[in-house]
Formats: structure tokens, C-alpha cells, sequence
């Protein structure tokens, strides 16, 4: 603590040790220290300076516990004192910077922490009649520290510790049977009976042991006088003068400024010619030897020229004039001044006025009009007269008659002014207003042109957009280029200047009316096909297909669908022999061949119904004895491109085939569904459609 360390020779150890041994040997009995002379020892070994880490025995026989209370009162003390000093730093600077302490990290937190506390209650003193410190969460120490400061701050403390005396105001008894002050924890004085006690210059803490310093300056309990200054020491204060002597002054015991007499002293700087002439807080130096008449004599002796025409008022007679010469000065007659715009007369009586338009030409091409003392210029139009420079200055009609001169731009020249338009304008043959320029005229644009007020605008027929580049030019537009062009023809997009057109593939398609779309030449509406006579003719996208479908042992082909019937192609119903049973008890009852045309999906995200399966039977399956309908693929692609779902509709059962799967084509697919009729849990009868799927290459 402190960087001082307790330096123990052996020869002071071994005499320790002897002192010790010698009673042991000799059968004397050692006492053993109380804890209260542990912890008194402890606390003198740190008012001395020493390290409390590093303490001597004060009896062969200590205890641990004795060990204990000596290094901890030890460091209790230390602490306390580091506090002091921050403590007196707070009320004497009134600042706790790092710099003013001295010590170690350990000592100079401690004095730091204290200096901040202790502001801090001289603090809420200034501002408050209580030191309880509400709403603060401090540290013990700190909390500690700043009621104590800001106790003393206060006007009533003040007032009390003025009129009392700073001696022991608390007392505290040592236990019973102990030995008075011997046993007592007093941090200075013991007046008996253990009682505490303060001398002169401290006062005695509210715990009855501990002395604080008495600050006498601030307690207003010191000596000082007018022009001396308080300042506080340990125990005591001392008075100090407010400002110093001054030079050629010195401070001496009395407190008073006594004169320094230099020619005594010898610290004069008088030369060897002078003689030193002592003078209150200075001194003079005068010399030995005069120089002659219109002379004086310097500091270190030498003879220099006196200028009489500085040292006297008036050595001259009026009307003259006084110049200083080497020893001496002579006196000159003056002449008669004459101001600006005046000259002397030849025989230099008097001052007459000059005529400054016949000296030259001082006012250019404008005219000159002499005057007592002076002249002027008349100028001419568009030009004014400084009569500071005597010069004509042009006006600046624009600066001060903007908006009465020129309609858009207003040009300053020489007596004059000039007027001019913006770009889009042209002047009137005022040569003051503005007119529009009809830039159109001129064709400046490609194609179309539009005269605006002060300016043009190119635009371009339909088809093509003017240029950003130079904004006159009409470019192509792409059509088929654009983000929409893909959705412009249905099928290719061609551009043309101004323009495009759509074309569709060179067979199965044609140009619709409007020139974009792609429609389907239907082959077998228009009998242009070339299927046979045993052959159906059927219309897929871009093409036709010649189909025949027979129907296979024990079924006959039924009528024709209808019109609402239109995908149904074939359709083969059951026909056995009267008694054929092997026909009569398989369950198929009907076989139906239908042709679907579809186009290649280009976006395909979810699945697409492509046939709706319609039956005649009622969605009722909860009722006991009903008839029910599954559905079943039995035939497919590879790929399993298809499925079947059953839902209801207008409650009946319905199944719709589903494309979930993109396919690319030209392909043939061919799609084989069952329907199965069941009742009493058996299927009473089967019905097999044949779906025959054409899909396009195209997307329409």
C-alpha cells in the first residue's frame, strides 16, 4: 500500500525472536495479545507508513485469528487515510482529477472515490436541508463519506462546530474488565477510562474513536486578515497573501511587503559614470559627468543629440517652423498651404482657384463646368457623375430597370443597352419584345412536327418512336421485340418498318380476321381429307386423323352419338347368344371408343380435366342397397400421365379423366377406363371407355 514496504533485518528479527524466546526459556509465561492490541498494533504499523502485508509478530504465542485482525485494521486504517486525502482534496480544489494523487492504483482509487463522494454531498448540501441522500444507491464507504461532507457543508454543522470546542463529544467505555485505555481503539488521543478524545485542530467522528482534521478555513475559525487567504493543513491552517509584492518588493515574516533597496544589495545595473539612487520598489541611476549645451546624457553614459523641438512647446516664433539639427535646431518661415482645387500666386501671398477644364481633359467626351474649388461633369445620356472619382459612370439600365427594358434578356453597353431573346424567340422590330419562332417551317423533324410556345416537338407515326438520342429521328419499333411481343401473334411474329405480321405454320392452320391469331382448318368439315369410306374422319389441332374402330366378339356397334354426344365415336353394347353363359356372366356391358384433340400445355402447373365420365346413378351410397360407381385406369402411357376422379354432379356420379402430367407432342395416347357398377358390395356390371388422346405440338 502506497509502494512502502516494512524492511526487517535479521539482526532486528533475531532480536524480536530473543526478546520472545527469553521469556519462554526463563519459564515466564507470554500473555497473549487481545484482539483490541491486535488490531491497535495493526493500525499504528499503517499510520507509520509500513506495509500491511507485510507485518512482524508482536508475540511468538499470535493466533490466526490475531493475524487476522492486525493485517485487516492495518489495511482499515490505510484506506481510511487515502480516503482523508480525497476527502481534503474535494473541499480544498473542489476537483478529483487522477493527476493531483499520489500513490498506487489501490491508494489512488481509494482517494478518487472519496473526492467524487465527498463532492458529491458538499453538493446536495448547497441545494438541500437534509444529508439522508434519498433515491441514491451508493456504496457503503461512499454513502459514508458524503453524509459526512455534506454534513459538514451545511449552515447548522458550520455553526456548531464554530462555537464548540473540537474536543472529544463522544466517549466510548471499554468492556467490562478490560484495561482503560489499553484496551481502547482510539485513533489519537485516550484521556482515561477508554474515553476518545480530539486535540486541537480535529474533531471527534459520531463512532467515538475516530478524529477528522477541523477545517478551520471553512468553519470560519481562523486568524486571517483582509488580503490573506485561508488555506487548511493537517491539524491546523495557515493565512497566505491574496496578491504578491510586486517587483522591487519582498514578502517577509510579518506577512508585509518591505522595498528592496537595490543600491545597497548591489543589483542595480547602474555603469561605473552614474551614481545608484535607491527609490521605492526601483531604484535611479544618475550620472557623474554633464554633456554640452543641446546634449543629454543616456543611461549607460554616452552624450546624445537633445531634440529641442520635441522637449520645448514652442522654440519657434508664429509663423514658423522648427528643425532639429546636431546639437542645435534652426526655425523656417512657413509657407501658405493651399487646398485642393487652389494654387499659390506667383509672389506666394495668396491661394486663388484653379480652373481644372482648361488644364486637361478631365472629363472625356462629356462636358466641363468649372466651380470655386472644384468642378463637375455634365454627362452625356446613359451616364452619371461620381462626384467622388470626378468621373462619368456609365448606368447600368438592366440592374436598375429590369423588368421596364426587355421582354426576356436585357443586355448592359457602353451608355446604352441592348435587348435579346431566348432560344425559341425572336426580337420584334421594336427591338424590345419577343415573338414565338415557328421552328416547323424548317422541317427539323423526321417525320411529324408540332410548333410549341418557345420551342418544337418531333412525334412519329404509328409503328415507329422518336429517338432518344437526338429526339428528332423516328426509329422502327419492333413489335415482336417488345416485353409483349410474345403474346402479339399466336404463332411467329415478324417485324416491319412501321409495322409487323403474323404467319402460322405452313399446313393445319390459318390466319384468322384479325391477323394474329391462328385457327385450325378443320379437314373433315371441309371434306378435304383423305380418309376412305370404312374411315371417320377426325379433326385434331393441324391435322386429321382416319379412324376406324370395330366392335370386338359378343358386342354390337349402337347408333351413332348425337350432337350433344359428339366425342363418343363407337360405342359397342353387349349382344350374347340366348345361351351363351360364359358371355351372358362377364360383367362387361359396354365398350366405348371416344377421340380427344389436345394442344401441348406450354405452362402446365396443376392437373387439366380433359373427359368428363357422366353416369345415370344417384350419389347416394349411405343408403342401404345403393347402387355405387368406381372408376379404375386400367390402361395408360408409360409415363402415367393420366388419372381418374370421381366427384358428383347435380347428384349424380360423374368421373373426369385428368391430364397431370405435361406431355410434349405430336403424340398418341390411348386411355383405358373402367366403371364399375356396384351393389350388394359385388360389381353387377362393367363399363370399359376407350379415350384416344391427339396432342399437338402447338399451344393452340
Amino acid at each position: 500500500m502506497g509502494g512502502k514496504h516494512l524492511k526487517v533485518t535479521p539482526c532486528a528479527l533475531w532480536t524480536i525472536l530473543s526478546f520472545f524466546l527469553y521469556g519462554v526459556l526463563h519459564g515466564q509465561d507470554v500473555e497473549a495479545p487481545t484482539l483490541r492490541e491486535c488490531c491497535q498494533y495493526g493500525m499504528d504499523r499503517s499510520l507509520e507508513g509500513h506495509d500491511c502485508t507485510i507485518l512482524p509478530l508482536i508475540s511468538i504465542s499470535i493466533s490466526h485469528t490475531c493475524r487476522i485482525a492486525q493485517e485487516q485494521c492495518c489495511a482499515a486504517a490505510a484506506g481510511d487515510q487515502h480516503c482523508d486525502k480525497g476527502m481534503e482534496m474535494a473541499k480544498e480544489q473542489e476537483a478529483c482529477e487522477w493527476p493531483f494523487f499520489s500513490g498506487g492504483t489501490w491508494e489512488t482509487k481509494i482517494s478518487k472515490m472519496c473526492c467524487d463522494c465527498c463532492l458529491l454531498g458538499l453538493m446536495i448540501a448547497s441545494q438541500a436541508s437534509s444529508c439522508e441522500l434519498q433515491g441514491l444507491s451508493l456504496e457503503r464507504q461512499c454513502t459514508h463519506t458524503a453524509k459526512s461532507c455534506c454534513g459538514i457543508n451545511l449552515a447548522d454543522e458550520l455553526k456548531q462546530t464554530v462555537t464548540e470546542k473540537p474536543v472529544a463529544n463522544f466517549t466510548t467505555m471499554p468492556p467490562e474488565g478490560s484495561n482503560g485505555c489499553r484496551d481502547s481503539n482510539c485513533s489519537l488521543l485516550c484521556v482515561g477510562n477508554g474515553t476518545c478524545a480530539c486535540p486541537d485542530g480535529y474533531q471527534l467522528q459520531n463512532d467515538g474513536v475516530s478524529c477528522v482534521d477541523s477545517n478551520e478555513c471553512l468553519t470560519d475559525n481562523h486568524n486571517c486578515v483582509s488580503g490573506q487567504v485561508c488555506i487548511n493543513t493537517e491539524g491546523s491552517f495557515r493565512c497566505q497573501r491574496e496578491t504578491s509584492c510586486g517587483t522591487g518588493y519582498e514578502l517577509r515574516n510579518d506577512n508585509d511587503c518591505h522595498d528592496i533597496d537595490e543600491c545597497a544589495l548591489g543589483s542595480h545595473n547602474c555603469g561605473p559614470d552614474f551614481v545608484c539612487n535607491n527609490t521605492a520598489g526601483s531604484f535611479r541611476c544618475y550620472p557623474k559627468e554633464s554633456c554640452p549645451i543641446g546634449y543629454i546624457q543616456d543611461a549607460v553614459g554616452n552624450c546624445n543629440d537633445f531634440n529641442e523641438c520635441v522637449a520645448y512647446a514652442s522654440p519657434c516664433l508664429p509663423g514658423e517652423t522648427c528643425n532639429n539639427t546636431e546639437g542645435s535646431y534652426t526655425c523656417r518661415r512657413n509657407k501658405i498651404p493651399c487646398g485642393r482645387g487652389y494654387h499659390l500666386i506667383e509672389d506666394g501671398t495668396r491661394c486663388e482657384d484653379v480652373d481644372e477644364c482648361r488644364t486637361g481633359i478631365v472629363c472625356g467626351v462629356h462636358g466641363c463646368v468649372n466651380l470655386v474649388g472644384t468642378y463637375r461633369c455634365e454627362c452625356r445620356n446613359g451616364f452619371f457623375f461620381n462626384s467622388i472619382s470626378k468621373l462619368c459612370e456609365d448606368i447600368n439600365e438592366c440592374r436598375h430597370y429590369p423588368a421596364q427594358l426587355c421582354a426576356h434578356k436585357c443586355e448592359n453597353t457602353e451608355g446604352s443597352y441592348k435587348c435579346s431573346c431566348t432560344i425559341g424567340f425572336k426580337l420584334t422590330p421594336d427591338g424590345r419584345s419577343c415573338e414565338d419562332i415557328n421552328e416547323c417551317e424548317a422541317n427539323p423533324c423526321s417525320q411529324e412536327c408540332a410548333n410549341v410556345y418557345g420551342s418544337y416537338q418531333c412525334y412519329c407515326r404509328r409503328g415507329y418512336q422518336l429517338s432518344d438520342i437526338d429526339g428528332i429521328a423516328c426509329e422502327d419499333i419492333d413489335e415482336c421485340a417488345l416485353p409483349t411481343g410474345g403474346h402479339v401473334c399466336s404463332y411467329s411474329c415478324s417485324n416491319a418498318p412501321g409495322s409487323f405480321y403474323c404467319t402460322c405454320p405452313p399446313t393445319g392452320y390459318t390466319l384468322a380476321h384479325n391477323g394474329r391469331t391462328c385457327q385450325d382448318i378443320d379437314e373433315c368439315s371441309t371434306g378435304i381429307h383423305t380418309c376412305s369410306v370404312s374411315e371417320s374422319c377426325f379433326n385434331i389441332q393441324g391435322g386429321f386423323r382416319c379412324l376406324f374402330f370395330a366392335c370386338p366378339q359378343n358386342f354390337r356397334q349402337a347408333a351413332q352419338g348425337s350432337g350433344g354426344d359428339a366425342l363418343i365415336n363407337v360405342r359397342c353394347i353387349k349382344s350374347c347368344h340366348p345361351h351363351d353363359i360364359s358371355c351372358n356372366i362377364k360383367p362387361v356391358h359396354t365398350i366405348t371408343h371416344t377421340s380427344l384433340s389436345l394442344p401441348t400445355f406450354r405452362d402446365f402447373h396443376e392437373p387439366e380435366d380433359i373427359v368428363v365420365l357422366q353416369t345415370v346413378t344417384a350419389a347416394n351410397s349411405a343408403v342401404p342397397g345403393a347402387t355405387d360407381v368406381f372408376f379404375d385406369i386400367q390402361y395408360t402411357d408409360d409415363q402415367l400421365s393420366f388419372d381418374v376422379e370421381k366427384r358428383t354432379h347435380h347428384g349424380m356420379i360423374i368421373g373426369v379423366v385428368r391430364q397431370v402430367k405435361p406431355i410434349i407432342g405430336p403424340r398418341d395416347l390411348v386411355i383405358e377406363v373402367a366403371m364399375n357398377y356396384i351393389k350388394s358390395r359385388a360389381v353387377s356390371h362393367r363399363n370399359i371407355v376407350i379415350i384416344h388422346v391427339f396432342i399437338s405440338e402447338l399451344w393452340f
